[in-house]
């Protein structure tokens, strides 16, 4: 199955081209209202361990590191990614999360995940 998988900020506007857009982060994001959120569903499961997630705080220099250990993490949770690939198997979907940064966060390392990891 090919997945068409997005990512996006949270705090980016919605369009149709996103499909289903999922919440891949473990703490509701700062300052956005659940009703303005505009999101399908909210997967704090497959989200990164608060441990891990404050040993990375987002920084380039521990990414190859943080994405081994993320992995391992998604490695010993069976139930959260085949939920996750569930709902990728039906078009598109966008992965939202609310960091800054746009190439090293959770949501990158988990899309990297699962097109490796379903091939």
């Amino acid at each position: 199955m090919a997945l068409d998988i997005r990512l996006k900020r949270v705090y980016e506007q919605a369009n149709k081209q996103d499909g289903k857009r999922i919440l891949v982060e473990r703490l509701w994001p700062r300052g956005l209202k659940k009703e303005d959120a505009n999101i399908d569903d909210w997967l704090k499961d497959i989200a990164p361990s608060t441990d891990l997630r404050k040993w990375f705080a987002h920084d380039p220099e521990k990414w190859e590191q943080f994405k081994k250990k993320y992995w391992r993490e998604l490695d010993k949770n069976n139930a959260a990614v085949e939920q996750i690939l569930e709902l990728c198997s039906n078009g598109p979907v966008t992965f939202l999360f609310a960091a800054r940064k746009i190439e090293h966060n959770n949501a990158v390392a988990l899309k990297e995940y699962l097109l490796s990891h379903n091939g």
